[in-house]
């Protein structure tokens, strides 16, 4: 499989992209930052300089991937979601003069593998999106979410568990089941984690 790049794409000569890996029109990928392969980067997306991408994630049209963000295999970015990177975002400084990229210290998002970013959602780091969680349409993330999560809102809270399909799951006899997959998970506290009976 060979990258793929639309001509109208801007990917800087000092990304790393890996094979399969496919770019699309209009969007933006910055210096150092790393795709595994088989990504794809929709239309007008922007990948931020250092962002590092785990293999068969994809970041669809208009989504924003500000540095240092870090997203791990198998992630899903919807479109027009923002992972943001400034605590206290201000254009100047309190004497009034323009601020530069040295005079703050970006903050990432990191998503973990397999979780899901729905459409339009933001997540204002610092925070972590744990694995196989779901972030519904339209959140705005301020905390940490943990693995296999559903939340939504604004500000976002847990409305309930998924489990790797991403369909919500039932509770059944102590566990909590999924329907698409007859996966059981058994919860700990504010978590979630995988019943040894998948194995």
């Amino acid at each position: 499989m060979t990258t793929t790049i639309a001509p109208s794409a801007d990917v800087s000569d000092q990304a790393i992209l890996g094979e399969g890996t496919k770019v699309w029109h209009l969007a933006q990928v910055r210096e150092q930052a790393n795709l595994g392969k088989n990504c794809i980067v929709g239309r007008g997306a922007y990948v931020g300089t250092g962002v590092q991408i785990g293999e068969n994630t994809k970041i669809q049209n208009y989504a924003l991937v500000y540095e240092p963000a870090k997203l791990g295999k198998g992630v899903f970015i919807g479109p027009a979601v923002v992972l943001t990177n400034d605590t206290y975002p201000r254009s100047v400084s309190p004497d009034g003069s323009l601020k530069s990229a040295h005079d703050w210290t970006p903050v990432g998002v990191t998503i973990e593998d397999g979780a899901s970013i729905g459409a339009r959602a933001v997540c204002v780091a610092p925070l972590t999106v744990g694995r196989w969680a779901t972030v519904a349409a339209g959140a705005v993330v301020t905390k940490d979410v943990p693995a296999f999560a559903l939340v939504a809102g604004v500000p976002a809270r847990r409305l309930g568990w998924v489990g790797k399909a991403g369909e919500p799951l039932r509770q059944e006899g102590g566990f909590w089941v999924c329907p698409a997959t007859g996966a059981k998970y058994i919860e700990d506290g504010n978590s979630l984690k995988e019943s040894e009976e998948n194995a």
